[in-house]
């Protein structure tokens, strides 16, 4: 708990701030939330060192602990965007995110993991900062599309402010998922090289939702190369493409995993984090 109860805090107190910057329109010079922001991932991340130290096998890949880690990953990385003053909007929504997976996690339970050699180590972490990154990707383009939406309709509430010129969201939207498809393209080839038996270890269907998020995400940076896609277009293939990586990642895991853990009275290292 020395590390749960002072990141979840110093997460919804970034949030707090985040949202009152928000409300005075004062990201620009503010940067009041970045210091429990930090704080909180640091704590965040000192927590799964720890309890891969104390794990039999190695780092935590599990469901939870795999959702907590993207999380984490998130809130990194908003940290890192949100140094460019509008920007920072992504942690209202990524700091409670990272927060609330952390306490499940946590509370949840841990489970030993299997151990892997560091080829398929390098997979999993890779795939778990595709995962990250595409996800913050997601968040841009429901803030473009709450943005477009907003102007459309010409409803200019005081929060739209806050939100970063439409030509620069669009901009760090298709940087982020170049990113994100890179990492995702490395998984895949890591994968490919590395993981044997797909059939014997229920991967196939992971595999093909995997290249078809690849694909939706392949042909949107084509299209936005070649015919200068943008707005309602660039969110909707964004989001499907998303959907699609979370069936095949954390879908495929709660269907193998979550349908055959013990009981929480069961957990097998259930003193360690007491």
């Amino acid at each position: 708990m020395g590390f749960i109860l002072p990141a979840i805090a110093f997460y919804l107190l970034a949030t707090v701030l985040l949202v009152r910057a928000v409300g005075r329109d004062a990201l620009g010079p503010s940067r009041t939330w970045r210091w429990p922001a930090l704080a909180a991932i640091a704590l965040h991340a000192g927590y799964h060192l720890w309890i891969a130290w104390r794990t039999p096998g190695g780092p935590d890949m599990h469901f939870f602990s795999a959702l907590s880690l993207v999380s984490l990953g998130m809130a990194s990385m908003t940290a890192v965007v949100g140094a460019r003053g509008r920007m920072a909007t992504v942690g209202v929504v990524a700091f409670p995110l990272a927060a609330a997976l952390l306490a499940t996690y946590h509370g949840y339970g841990h489970r030993p993991s299997t151990g892997l050699d560091w080829r398929l180590q390098l997979h999993a972490w890779m795939a778990l900062l595709a995962y990250a990154t595409l996800a913050v990707a997601a968040l841009l383009a429901v803030m473009l599309w709450v943005q477009e939406r907003a102007l459309r309709r010409r409803e200019f509430h005081t929060w739209l402010r806050a939100l970063p010129p439409m030509t620069e969201l669009e901009t760090l939207l298709f940087r982020t998922i170049a990113v994100g498809f890179a990492l995702l393209t490395a998984t895949l080839l890591t994968g490919t090289l590395f993981v044997e038996n797909l059939f014997a270890q229920h991967l196939i269907h992971k595999t093909v939702l995997s290249v078809l998020s690849w694909l939706v995400f392949g042909g949107l940076l084509l299209g936005r190369w070649r015919r200068g896609w943008r707005g309602a277009k660039a969110v909707r293939w964004t989001l499907v493409a998303m959907a699609l990586l979370l069936l095949a990642f954390f879908g495929s895991k709660a269907v193998l995993e979550l349908t055959c853990i013990a009981p929480r009275a069961d957990r097998s290292v259930s003193g360690m984090t007491e």
